[in-house]
């Protein structure tokens, strides 16, 4: 039996899930105290026959995505024939596609939806085994082949895992598992990625993909595959080529606080991370950006602002390719918690921005994989 070990190749993406919550219970354990259990799951139910009964002829697919407290973002996609419906996280911080199996018995996998293989007659296991690691842990399973739908397109012999053990802290989120969007690089078993498939099988008429995130308590949220939508930008597009086709990975010139430098000071490389809820860099540079915004770590041990001072806080440029992409205090700053949302980073890869959701919010996203380049506009 082959092993495929990715854990050398840690994704990037985490969904830090910062809510109320008691530690040990998950997500269905306190919706079924607070009785709303049974509501969640019909809703869950009624909208995975609804849109997956049929499938549409079409080039360019929106795909909503549900905004998570600002954590994260999930949209619905189905595996098999027939159609068995999963919540997942699009990623383009890794390019995996993975969902629970009903061989899963960590308490994580008990939480969710799991993929039964003897349901679906198009699906197909090749015997190798997998192991994918991310920012908040490991999953690990088998792979197989079956029919992956997304939205109106249907992709055929589509290569998942089929997760048998995950981290406890998968039990935590709202989604069942992720579909990855970063290069196939990074998906190193010789398979190819749910985007790949997509423009390989003629399914979208352009070789890329966009995304917009709303923000808290708005709907609205989409990841668009083949297509540019301007409704979701004002103004232009500004375009950065890719400096490593392995994540969507840029070169970023500096971040700077009214004209003044205070990171990445002679450039840095930084990636896009939809997976990732806030922004992410050095140890050092975070600092900076925290000593400057006047943070300190509460009890919670994270990084609180007085309250009062919030809307006096300086915006953030982060210049990239020449242009200053403006993050300002309302985007940074937890209104609720006066808590700020940046992250240090200090494992895999300690040198490397992250640019997760806290700027994709501010910024309307296209990843061009025809040309190699990251688009930024305005998000509307």
């Amino acid at each position: 039996m082959k092993w495929l070990l990715l854990l050398g190749l840690v994704a990037l993406s985490e969904c830090v899930v910062r809510v109320p919550l008691t530690k040990g219970k998950s997500l269905r354990d306190h919706l079924r105290e607070e009785g709303k259990l049974s509501d969640y799951l019909k809703t869950y139910e009624e909208e995975a026959a609804s849109k997956f009964s049929q499938t549409e002829d079409a080039v360019v697919t929106y795909e909503s995505m549900r905004n998570f407290l600002d954590a994260c973002y999930y949209g619905t996609i189905a595996i098999g024939t027939p159609p068995q419906a999963f919540r997942v996280m699009f990623d383009t911080g890794s390019s995996n596609l993975w969902v629970p199996s009903i061989n899963c018995n960590s308490p994580a996998c008990r939480n969710r939806w799991r993929f039964d293989p003897a349901s679906s007659s198009t699906f197909k296991s090749n015997n190798v085994q997998s192991v994918l690691g991310y920012g908040m842990g490991s999953v690990s399973g088998v792979l197989g082949n079956d029919t992956v739908q997304v939205g109106s397109l249907v992709v055929t012999n589509q290569a998942f895992t089929l997760t048998n053990a995950e981290v406890n802290r998968f039990a935590r989120v709202p989604y069942d598992g992720f579909l990855g969007l970063s290069y196939p690089d990074m998906f190193n078993d010789g398979t190819t990625t749910v985007f790949d498939n997509m423009w390989n099988q003629g399914l979208i008429p352009d070789d890329l993909f966009s995304i917009y995130l709303s923000s808290y308590g708005d709907s609205g949220s989409m990841v668009i595959f083949g297509a540019i939508d301007p409704s979701y930008y004002l103004g232009n597009i500004y375009w950065v080529p890719v400096s490593k086709e392995r994540y969507w990975q840029i070169t970023m010139e500096s971040v700077s606080v009214n004209g003044n430098i205070i990171a990445c000071d002679g450039g840095c490389q930084a990636i896009v991370d939809s997976g990732t809820t806030m922004i992410g860099g050095p140890r050092s540079g975070i600092i900076n950006i925290l000593n400057v915004i006047g943070a300190t770590m509460d009890s919670n041990r994270e990084f609180s602002v007085d309250c009062y001072t919030i809307d006096d806080l300086p915006d953030l440029h982060f210049t990239i390719n020449g242009k200053a992409f403006i993050v300002p205090a309302r985007a940074y700053i937890n209104q609720k918690t006066c808590t700020a949302k940046f992250i240090m980073r200090h494992s895999y890869m300690p040198d490397l921005w992250v640019l997760g959701d806290v700027f994709m919010r501010e910024y309307y996203t296209v990843f061009d994989r025809a040309n190699n380049n990251v688009g930024f506009a305005t998000a509307a």
